[in-house]
This record gives C-alpha cells, sequence and structure tokens, in this order.
C-alpha cells in the first residue's frame, strides 16, 4: 500500500512540475511516466486519463496553496497585514528555483491549463474553475476585512474585487512568465492592487518602502 501510496504521489508531482515548466497540451502520459520513473501500468492503475490525473493534481496542490493561504489570511494579522501577505507571497516565487526552465516567474499552470483544454476535456475546465473559485473566496475576505477597518475608498463590492484581484494576479504572472522577469511583475503588481481594490492613498506604501521594511525585520526573524 505504501509502495502504491509514493507511485500516486510521484506522478502527481511530476504532472504539476511538467505542466508547469511547459503546458497541458504538450505534456503526455509517456513524458510524465518517464519523469516520474514509472511504468504506464502503474500510471493506468491510478488514473484513467491524463486529465484525471490533472484533476487529481490539482487537488493535491490546492492543500499546499491552502495552507499557505490559511497563514497569510490568519485572524492574528489585521487587514494590511494580510494584504501584505498577499503581495509578498506573489512575489517570492517559492518553488521556482527547483524547476528546469530558469524562468523566476512561477505562473499558474492550473489556469494556464484551464484556458487550454479543448471542449471535450470538461474535467479540466472545471476544476481550474473551482480553484479560482477557491482562491476568490479567500480574496473576497481581504477585501471585506478592508472594507471593514474603513481603508478602502466608496462602496466596494468584496465578492466581484476579489475576482478582480485574482484574475489581475494571475494575468500579471503570465506576463512576467512572457517577459522571463519577477521585476517586471514587481513592478506593477503593488499598484496595480492598491488601484483596483480602492485602498486609500494614506494605507499605500511604495515597493521601496516594504523592501525597506522586509529587509529591517529580517534580523529579528533570523
Amino acid at each position: 500500500m505504501g509502495k502504491s501510496s509514493e507511485t500516486r504521489t510521484k506522478l502527481l508531482e511530476t504532472a504539476v512540475n511538467l505542466i508547469w515548466q511547459s503546458n497541458y497540451k504538450a505534456v503526455g502520459v509517456a513524458e510524465i511516466c518517464k519523469q516520474a520513473g514509472v511504468t504506464k501500468g502503474s500510471f493506468y492503475h491510478h488514473f484513467e486519463s491524463k486529465a484525471d490525473l490533472f484533476v487529481a493534481a490539482s487537488e493535491h496542490s490546492w492543500e499546499q496553496f491552502r495552507a499557505e493561504f490559511d497563514i497569510i489570511y490568519s485572524p492574528r494579522f489585521g487587514p494590511l497585514e494580510q494584504l501584505e501577505n498577499l503581495i509578498q507571497l506573489v512575489l517570492e516565487q517559492r518553488g521556482c528555483e527547483t524547476r528546469d526552465d530558469g524562468n523566476p516567474v512561477a505562473g499558474c499552470p492550473f489556469f494556464t491549463s484551464g484556458s487550454q483544454a479543448g471542449c471535450g476535456e470538461e474535467k479540466v475546465r472545471n476544476v481550474t474553475l473551482e480553484m479560482t473559485n477557491r482562491s476568490n473566496r479567500y480574496n473576497a475576505a481581504l477585501v471585506r476585512n478592508l472594507k471593514g477597518a474603513g481603508m478602502l475608498e466608496g462602496d466596494v463590492d468584496p465578492d466581484q474585487t476579489g475576482r478582480m484581484l485574482h484574475h489581475y494576479i494571475l494575468g500579471l504572472l503570465m506576463y512576467g512568465r512572457v517577459r522571463f522577469s519577477i521585476q517586471a511583475v514587481k513592478d506593477d503588481l503593488r499598484d496595480g492592487i492598491y488601484r483596483l481594490i480602492c485602498l486609500k492613498p494614506e494605507f499605500r506604501r511604495t515597493q521601496a518602502e516594504a523592501d525597506a521594511a522586509v529587509k529591517e525585520a529580517e534580523p529579528a526573524l533570523s
């Protein structure tokens, strides 16, 4: 049972990494099996198709994303701290150093794969939508907290703004991947988010100010 579980996990993680470095359409079952070091027989023992593997891999990855979201949006942080945590999470791009493509911007393999799915791949599109909806709920809660604290201008709709925040971040990450530059993301991320959520000017800070604050906190955290 242990060996079978290890094989399944290896297939899930390999699929995500390959799709992240390439794309859903370009990665086939044979390549996934080769990189995972398993046979096609083992693959089809666990999954009926590449689409089924992708669905399972998405759920597997979501557990990791949810753990991170639960940390950055923890109630122990105030609304502005939660917002800063989100910005820093996007900029850190954890995991890029282990990927073979050398791109410093991870992007989102699930959103990209969902947009590439053909008309017969409802499973891929549906799981992409579900993961998007889950992220949107976290973002909407963040906007709702900022609004409740009186930090936003006007009567902002938290649900709509949460969706737009998710879309903006994903679009900017795709732009950064095309540019092969995390700096391209950094240049527009903070100001773009501030404008999108209508954060009041007195609560905004520049990226340079945020970088200085992070650097100042490093000795205390080490």
